[in-house]
């Protein structure tokens, strides 16, 4: 199955967000931002201008500046491209190979791009967890809070957030600076997040959070 095209969609609002399950609120101190699979060939899906996209990005624009400026880590997660079918996995039978061994397709767009501190970790499966170090990222780092934005809502991002909920790392969505294949899905995936393990707010929220 190749990704589909995916038609403009509004993102979602404060009113169009579920209710917080659990009383937890993003610590700078505490806090890593996880920069989910915002590579080209995923955006590539998505219209070039407008919504969802642009203004997702825009809002994670305004978060990683703000990440940076408190001192909370940055974490990228990225697949490479031309994987073997071994590496690929059962990804190959529900997606196809993925990503062609092409820099441009690999690349994170300028707006949204790794400062030079931020740490690339290499993922493999829908969880940003699955295979890789950033568990033991946050914990070396004394991180017990995951703020995620990127892309897919409905896969990667909600994977990766019942993940952390499974090693008491508490996760937060930002549900305007995550897209994905529509409109529906992209709601969805927030409730489900917020109901079963994770908090989902919007980037202002998260701005003006201690």
């Amino acid at each position: 199955m190749a990704l589909p095209a995916i038609a403009p969609y509004r993102l979602p609002g404060p009113e169009d967000l579920p209710p917080r399950k659990v009383p937890w609120h993003v610590s700078p101190s505490r806090a890593a931002v996880l920069v989910h699979d915002l590579q080209n060939y995923f955006l590539g899906a998505f219209p070039a201008e407008g919504p969802p996209l642009a203004p997702a990005l825009a809002n994670t624009a305004r978060i990683l500046a703000h990440a940076r400026t408190l001192g909370m880590p940055v974490i990228y997660s990225h697949q490479r491209g031309g994987q073997t079918p071994g590496e690929r996995g059962l990804q190959l039978d529900f997606w196809g190979p993925g990503l062609p061994a092409d820099p441009r397709a690999q690349a994170v767009p300028d707006v949204v791009a790794p400062a030079e501190q931020d740490v690339m970790l290499l993922k493999w499966k829908y969880s940003a967890f699955a295979r890789t170090d950033l568990d033991r990222i946050l914990r070396e780092t004394g991180r017990d809070q995951l703020v995620i934005v990127g892309v897919y809502a409905h896969i990667g991002v909600m994977m990766t957030a019942c993940d952390a909920w499974t090693r008491d790392i508490q996760a937060f969505v930002v549900g305007d600076a995550v897209a994905d294949f529509s409109a529906e899905k992209h709601r969805e995936a927030l409730r489900w997040a917020a109901e079963k393990c994770a908090v989902v707010l919007t980037t202002d929220e998260l701005l003006e959070e201690k």
